[in-house]
């Protein structure tokens, strides 16, 4: 879902564009805070969360190099529903959503390279919704560490490192204990490995989403 086609062309000036670094683990903004701006990921990795009244967490999404962050910006909420968390070292481009509404309205070829965008994102948010409905918690999380498995590879080797198996428990639906379960499942029959270098997923493990 790269933008970069349209975003590297716009003046500087225009959006208020101000580059960030991330590090690992930062937050980059918290469920409740002001929502007046928004990030594009010009590389990274950003986990997206979100808190229940009760005390319950779920990952909504894991966004990557050429992704939007904070896109509810632009619909006009006041706050963040959900926190946002650099999986690795990350740079980010930061705007005010304000100044992107304007550039949206006054320049038509901009708006249609977004429109593309936000069509490209609906549709993978409609894939992992009727993964997470339909699937077992065992293949949801198969394709999950093949997906962060083609991020190491992108994007940042380390990711795989970073990433703990409660992280994998919230962005799958399910408890630390079924995923060591099935992780330990994974081991033995060969799909995945650990050795020196950390995590080792093979693309055998796709056999289990079939």
């Amino acid at each position: 879902m790269d933008l970069d086609a349209w975003f590297e062309n716009i003046p500087q000036g225009m959006l208020g564009r101000k580059v960030v670094l991330i590090r690992t683990g930062q937050t980059i903004f918290s469920q409740g805070d002001e929502c007046s701006r928004l990030y594009y990921i010009n590389h990274g990795l950003v986990r997206v969360s979100t808190l229940s009244a009760e005390g319950k967490s779920a990952v909504i999404n894991i966004l990557g190099i050429g992704d939007l962050v904070g896109i509810e910006s632009l619909a006009g909420e006041r706050t963040h529903q959900t926190t946002a968390v650099a999986l690795v070292r990350s740079t980010l481009v930061r705007m005010r959503s304000a100044a992107l509404m304007r550039l949206l309205h006054q320049h038509l070829s901009t708006a249609a390279h977004f429109v593309d965008y936000l069509l490209r994102l609906y549709i993978r948010a409609e894939q992992d919704l009727v993964n997470y409905l339909i699937n077992t918690s065992e293949k949801r999380l198969a394709r999950t560490l093949l997906l962060l498995n083609d991020y190491s590879r992108d994007v940042d080797a380390s990711i795989l490192e970073t990433i703990t198996q409660d992280t994998l428990a919230d962005i799958v639906g399910t408890t630390r204990s079924r995923v060591n379960f099935f992780m330990n499942r994974f081991k033995k029959n060969g799909y995945i490995d650990y050795d020196d270098g950390g995590l080792n997923i093979k693309g055998s493990l796709a056999k289990v989403l079939t």
